[in-house]
């Protein structure tokens, strides 16, 4: 991981081949100056095929993340996030884990305003979990939409 004082600003992935990571841990997040600091806005990431294992079975979960945040001094280069949340795909963790360890990842290391995640996993024994996290209020003025990912109603 990058120290989070001071984020690294010379993408590493951008224009680059680059390997998908082989764990979390392993990933490079990498973070540019944000072309409007000091407005406020909103960034959204969406990853609607996001997977991991778990860590029981070791079968595959699963989920819609949805990853809103209002940049700071830096935003979160798309690539190296795509790499980042690819690395999941070999690793085992629970459902909370992996979403709140997303969320809290970017905020500790890209130091935003303020960022949320959503996680829609789908059914894991016929239950369908939602894990949610947030750093804090919103900012007041900030335009929040619905995260756009429907309750999970199965076939019907």
């Amino acid at each position: 991981m990058s120290d989070s004082s001071h984020p690294p600003l010379a993408p590493k992935h951008l224009g680059q081949s680059s390997d998908l990571p082989a764990a979390p841990e392993a990933a490079v997040l990498d973070y540019v100056p944000n072309p409007r600091a000091g407005e406020l806005y909103l960034v959204r990431f969406a990853a609607p095929e996001f997977t991991s294992l778990c860590p029981v079975t070791g079968q595959p979960d699963f989920a819609h993340l949805v990853i809103d945040y209002a940049p700071g001094e830096t935003i979160v280069e798309s690539k190296s996030l795509k790499l980042f949340l690819g690395s999941f795909r070999n690793h085992a963790g629970f459902h909370e884990d992996c979403t709140v360890g997303i969320g809290r990842r970017l905020f500790d290391e890209m130091q935003p305003q303020w960022l949320r995640i959503g996680g829609y996993w789908y059914p894991r024994g016929g239950i369908p979990i939602d894990v949610f996290w947030q750093s804090g209020a919103p900012p007041a003025d900030l335009w929040l939409p619905d995260q756009g990912v429907a309750p999970y109603r199965g076939r019907g």
